[in-house]
């Protein structure tokens, strides 16, 4: 993020029709398997699944006419988690993700231990992502799927691997499941720190409405309708809307409507559904600002140098999937549709690439992403032992127009980018599960995948920026016609896992897997640069970038149920990138990154000592960096070392260094929930993100940030309930999100010395190095008011008020 500027664009998500995927693959087979001290947490539906299967394991050897699925029984009452293969796995249901406060959907995956989840450009937009010494930006290296789908987009207008949760609705949610590190054979592009799997429930019993009011004009509506027998099966719809002002004094008139439509019939592991989403979003944002403007004067804690940046982004989906088990054999299908759209417009450098109209830049994409999962899965017996098998197939194809675009005003007057992009990818995976003896079990498999990617530029001549050549007379920046190709490649991904015990309510997890990420197909056939000329005025050459970048790593841990109610774990983790590799959508021009590498140790812990507390807490700390040496940063700093450019300070936070920008070192989670099913409750939830380098030096740090919200409410029994929740309780002013990097104000001295040509060439291009932050929302209070969609009778408001119940 340091001395480049900021990534921000136009989002879509919209459009997908999907006939046969809709949950995830997961649930689909199952032998029995092994508990890690007796009781799980609560409820206990059998069937969970992930995008595209569930691991089975037994502690027993299975009869040879076992079925491979366990059938459900008639009236299941919740997800059950699928069996643990590494220590830092966790499965939580839509409870218990709704059990603690957040402010935007996004925020509801911070119950998975260790992530970070937030937001510097407006509540359209993807959220930012920390996870394992990762700034993941907006979900490279974190998988998110929805129902089967993937939501991270491959050669994004804004950044590669954009995934936006903003779609989402919580309510609806029948579990996430999180996997960590690249040890699963089904887990595929993006999933080098994690994988996150989100579920929506298939059924509702009955209908309710929500409505929310609060702090800085925020308003959400919320209605759920079920259909019992409808078609053969059963169906239900949601609909949400939603207004936002925000504190900032550029208000966000943040516009949103969802929808989802589900039909299910027969049961996860024999049946079928179908579900459709719609989705628009349109906000303006406050962006973050540079520390110098805020300490000045110049601008408020809750301003913006930019009143017109923001965005729109819309997504439709059609989604399903058709299973089937007989006997020791289970099958599953999912496939999916997605149109989506996006439009985003930001100015992070303000005034460093153009000194008269701003920097403020379009980034647009359009796109249709077809795709299928399928898998079999076969239980059998190898030599007296049980074994299950199961064999997958994933293809995703993307139809993408995207761009990028200088604008003024949101008015664009050139074009930087502007292509037609056609990526399609095919996936073979496979593993095997060995049950060795009731207290070891191994997983070993592998996947195979092939992507390939067809880039046409779209660029023409006269929306060509118009660049200055070294004797000051205009010149076209036409590379579109150089920039476009084709690249294709393949890499086999092996996995393994051994799970010993349970000895003592104990068992211990050793995992192995390589992986990968995608990168943008546009920096993969690119020969020149598309924002800049070389010393003599020609096109500047730059090197294509790989269009896939392998990862590998490993992880040791514990999870342990000794103490009664108290489900802890702990793990030890290592990862390697071959290369930091990303395509930089602000500028049209690619980065080689080098290679790096992370190890930390993660714990988590979930105690319920009696039904109506639990606590949860969790702390990780990691070790980021990267290898080797950045010698083209090394030649960029001397630049900035001359006598004419050392009075300028524009060296410091340039030099060369091996910190990952952004990597937190530190991160921990708190969270108390109070309460029965009915009656009074409550919750509390602490978040902590530590210091951390925003430059490869170290030079500019980010400080630490700490945040409380606290939620208080009260359930009727028939199906009534009023909370009230707050956020950021105690009006902490550091940073929601900060960045390192050079920019230009109009009031800096730099500005008049650079238009003017006092200023060396090197420093007007970095400008002033600065801490850019967006602060914070300070303390806001939101009340919800959630009931039957039956109006007959309205609830007793007088049982809270009563010291002994009825």
């Amino acid at each position: 993020m340091s001395r480049r500027r900021l990534t921000t664009s136009v989002s879509s998500v919209v459009v997908g029709l999907v006939l046969l995927g809709e949950e995830a693959f997961a649930h689909t087979i199952s032998l029995p398997k092994i508990e890690v001290g007796g009781q799980r947490r609560t409820v206990t539906v059998p069937h969970v699944h992930t995008p595209s299967g569930t691991r089975i394991v037994s502690s027993t050897r299975p009869s040879p006419v076992a079925p491979a699925v366990s059938r459900p029984p008639a009236e299941p009452s919740g997800p059950q988690p699928p069996p643990i293969t590494s220590s830092s796995e966790k499965f939580f249901t839509g409870k218990e993700v709704n059990a603690l406060p957040f402010k935007q959907p996004g925020e509801a995956l911070e119950i998975v231990p260790g992530l970070i989840v937030t937001q510097h450009s407006g509540d359209g937009k993807a959220n930012q992502y920390f996870l394992r010494g990762f700034n993941l930006d907006h979900g490279t290296d974190l998988a998110l799927y929805l129902d089967g789908m993937p939501l991270n987009m491959r050669t994004h207008g804004h950044g590669q691997g954009y995934a936006d949760a903003n779609f989402l609705i919580p309510e609806l949610l029948a579990y996430v499941l999180a996997r960590k590190g690249p040890y699963d054979a089904q887990d595929g592009d993006f999933s080098s720190a994690g994988s996150i799997y989100l579920q929506y429930k298939d059924k509702i019993d009955k209908g309710f409405y929500q409505v929310t009011g609060g702090s800085f004009a925020y308003a959400r509506a919320l209605a759920v309708v079920p259909y019992q027998d409808f078609a053969g099966g059963s169906a239900y719809g949601a609909v949400e809307a939603q207004y936002y002002n925000g504190p900032w004094e550029r208000g966000d008139n943040l516009h949103r409507i969802n929808s989802v439509l589900r039909w299910a019939r027969g049961t996860q592991l024999d049946g079928a559904a179908v579900t459709f989403m719609g989705y628009a979003n349109k906000w303006y944002s406050t962006d973050q600002i540079p520390e110098r403007a805020v300490y000045s004067g110049l601008k408020s804690l809750w301003g913006t140098l930019d009143p017109t940046d923001g965005g729109d982004t819309t997504r439709f989906s059609l989604s399903g999937r058709w299973s089937q088990t007989e006997g020791n054999h289970a099958s599953r299908v999912e496939l999916y549709v997605m149109h989506s759209t996006l439009d985003l417009y930001n100015n992070f450098t303000y005034y460093l690439a153009n000194q008269n109209l701003g920097d403020q830049f379009r980034q647009f994409d359009r796109r249709t992403m077809v795709g299928v999962n399928a898998e079999h899965a076969i239980k059998w017996d190898s030599f007296g032992l049980p074994v299950q098998t199961r064999v997958g197939l994933q293809s995703r194809y993307d139809d993408i127009r995207l761009g990028l675009q200088d604008s003024f005003r949101r008015t664009p007057y050139d074009t930087v980018r502007n292509d037609a992009v056609g990526e399609g990818s095919v996936a073979v995976w496979t593993d095997t599960t060995v049950q060795w003896s009731p207290w070891l079990r191994t997983v070993t498999g592998g996947r195979f995948d092939y992507y390939n990617a067809s880039v046409n530029s779209l660029q023409s001549l006269l929306g060509a920026p118009v660049i200055a050549t070294s004797e000051g007379l205009p010149a076209f920046l036409w590379t579109g016609p150089f920039n476009s190709g084709s690249k294709d490649a393949s890499l086999f991904s092996p996995k393994a896992s051994i799970i010993v015990g349970p000895f003592q309510k104990t068992e211990l997890y050793f995992n192995y897997g390589e992986g990968f990420h995608s990168t943008d197909a546009r920096g993969a056939v690119q020969s020149f640069s598309a924002s800049e000329l070389s010393d003599t005025d020609g096109f500047l050459g730059v090197s294509s970038i790989p269009l896939l970048v392998k990862s590998r790593g490993a992880e040791i841990g514990w999870r342990t149920k000794y103490i009664e109610g108290l489900d802890s774990s702990m793990s030890f983790f290592w990862l390697n990138l071959d290369s930091e590799n990303q395509f930089e959508g602000d500028s049209g021009t690619t980065t080689f990154g080098r290679p790096s590498r992370r190890y930390g140790i993660e714990f988590a812990n979930h105690y319920r000592p009696v039904s109506w507390i639990s606590f949860d807490g969790d702390v990780a700390l990691v070790h980021a960096r990267y290898r080797g040496v950045d010698q083209l940063q090394a030649f960029a700093w001397l630049d900035l070392l001359t006598p004419e450019a050392l009075p300028y300070g524009t060296f410091l936070g340039n030099a060369p260094g091996n910190y990952l920008q952004n990597s937190v070192g530190i991160t921990a989670m708190g969270g108390l929930e109070i309460g029965e099913a009915t009656g009074w409750f409550g919750a509390l939830k602490y978040r902590y993100i530590g210091s951390r380098p925003l430059t490869e030096d170290g030079y500019l740090q980010s400080p630490v940030t700490g945040t409380l919200s606290a939620r208080l409410g009260y359930r009727w029994a028939d199906g009534w309930r009023l909370q009230v929740d707050a956020f950021n309780v105690f009006n902490s002013r550091s940073d929601q999100i900060t960045y390192g990097y050079g920019s230009l104000l109009p009031t800096d001295p730099l500005y008049s010395a650079c238009v003017n040509g006092v200023a060396p060439s090197a420093v007007c291009g970095v400008g002033v190095m600065d801490r850019h932050f967006k602060p914070l929302e300070p303390t806001a209070v939101r009340l919800t008011f959630s009931g039957p969609l039956n109006f007959d009778a309205l609830p007793d408001f007088s049982a809270p008020l009563r010291v002994v119940p009825d």
